[in-house]
């Protein structure tokens, strides 16, 4: 087995609290309401939200996978960091057994907050993982995380 690390970082509007309440917190049912087309429904399989817990994400009609199962890994409200690894779903393909994923929000000079994550891709075999496949995921996520920000600044009260 073999792992694949890569950082992603976007910078944001929104203070790093709200923001942490409404992406982490609170995106399982946030997400699918304002991006259907991304995530159709976050159910939880085992747990109660917390460390250990088992979530099922349906993803929506236009997405080219059906369904992927995360397990939280980690939750720490008070340092904005959160971890997960993706465990089971056809977005994992023959090629890769897990991904861990580590989130972690800070203030922003400016006073809105920079996320960094940084994903663990765990191959089996010799896999390698292409530049294209890691650039494509980068801009899925990118995507959906400016449509959440867009619905933050349009609703500023929604996660104070």
């Amino acid at each position: 087995m073999g792992v694949f690390t890569y950082e992603t970082e976007f910078s944001s509007a929104i203070p790093a609290p709200g923001l942490f309440k409404a992406f982490i917190l609170d995106g399982d049912n946030l997400i699918p309401k304002i991006a259907p087309q991304a995530i159709k429904s976050t159910e939880i399989v085992e747990g109660d939200g917390g460390v250990g817990t088992i979530k099922k994400i349906t993803f929506g009609e236009g997405s080219q996978y059906g369904y992927v199962k995360h397990k939280v890994d980690g939750i720490d409200k008070h340092n904005f960091t959160y971890s997960y690894s993706m465990i089971e779903g056809d977005a994992l393909s023959d090629k890769i057994e897990k991904i861990a994923y580590e989130t972690k929000l800070t203030a922003s000079p400016d006073g809105g907050s920079i996320i960094k994550t940084t994903s663990h891709c765990h191959t089996k075999g010799g896999v390698e993982i292409k530049e294209e496949h890691v650039k494509a995921g980068k801009e899925k996520a990118s995507s959906l995380f400016k449509l959440l920000e867009t619905y933050l600044v349009a609703n500023p009260n929604a996660y104070n």
